[in-house]
């Protein structure tokens, strides 16, 4: 179900991205004068703020803290890429506070937009015409994570070796029933929403982002009967690793840590959901021709 974003003027809106703006520096300057000259209040993050101030661009406007953003923030606006973006997601994280973003990366398959029209995009904003769209993300459990680490993904969470030639076994159950043991170099566990990324990179199906299902993609598998499946997105997956290693990797949308073997993780999703901005005409069927090129001759 979608609605549409309306801000009132002194609205709240955080800004936040990567540090490798170099080309888009002044572009980002004109998107701060803008979004003040709407009568929106703006907010930088302070790790992108105080790369800003070391690439001497002026801040009109306060350095907040998103790890607590203030209650009465309307929305996030990302600049950079997919990497940038999903830092977003995590700081929003039950939150459920709209993310928008204006792609400066290389591909920026989350974002809504360019740095190269954001004047029609903060009309569109301003308007009240950019509708939102909520995603599913995965939780992981039953495993010793880092001090701090979310435990949760808006990509994919991702089975692997740890750095050895070893193949791994991930022994996978689906709502109680045992479904393989996959001899692989891994195995990804995706959202729809990223069902563009690693699963994408394996010949995984490319899903639309709002379907309520999980993808199950094996990576290298030792036997090439085993394809990627789909399953319903209120599965509960449950997987143990084994290998001649002692220990494995977790990746969460990059994020990773290093795992003993034995043990069951969880694999299930979250109780909540990420809110992102979609402008009028962006949609599925206009996604995979911008974005991935389909018809291109």
């Amino acid at each position: 179900m979608t609605s549409t974003l309306q801000l009132d003027h002194g609205s709240l809106v955080a800004l936040c991205g990567n540090f490798n703006q170099g080309a888009y520096l002044g572009r980002i300057v004109n998107f701060l004068d803008s979004l003040a000259a709407r009568g929106l209040r703006v907010g930088v993050e302070r790790s992108f703020g105080s790369y800003l101030k070391e690439a001497e661009v002026p801040l009109p406007c306060e350095v907040i803290d998103l790890e607590e953003p203030a209650p009465d923030t309307a929305l996030i606006i990302s600049i950079g890429g997919d990497g940038a973006f999903l830092r977003a997601a995590q700081w929003c994280g039950r939150r459920e506070i709209p993310i928008l973003g204006v792609n400066t990366g290389h591909l920026g398959y989350l974002a809504s937009s360019s740095a190269d029209d954001t004047s029609i995009l903060l009309d569109e904003l301003m308007a009240g015409r950019l509708r939102t769209e909520r995603r599913a993300l995965l939780r992981l459990q039953g495993v010793e994570m880092p001090d701090s680490f979310w435990p949760y993904a808006l990509n994919e969470v991702a089975i692997t070796k740890e750095d050895t030639s070893s193949m791994i076994n991930i022994h996978t159950a689906v709502d109680g029933d045992f479904l393989v043991d996959y001899l692989a170099d891994g195995l990804i566990i995706s959202t729809p929403t990223g069902s563009t990324a690693y699963n994408l990179s394996l010949g995984g199906p490319i899903l639309q982002p709002t379907l309520d299902c999980v993808i199950l993609t094996p990576s290298a598998p030792h036997t090439l009967t085993l394809c990627p499946i789909v399953v319903s997105g209120r599965s509960r997956i449950e997987c143990c690793v084994s290998s001649r290693s002692p220990r494995y990797r977790i990746s969460l949308d990059g994020r990773s840590f290093v795992s003993e073997c034995g043990g069951k993780l969880l694999i299930s999703e979250a109780d909540f959901q990420i809110v992102t901005l979609r402008r009028p005409g962006d949609n599925f069927s206009a996604t995979l021709r911008h974005k991935l090129h389909w018809g291109s001759r």
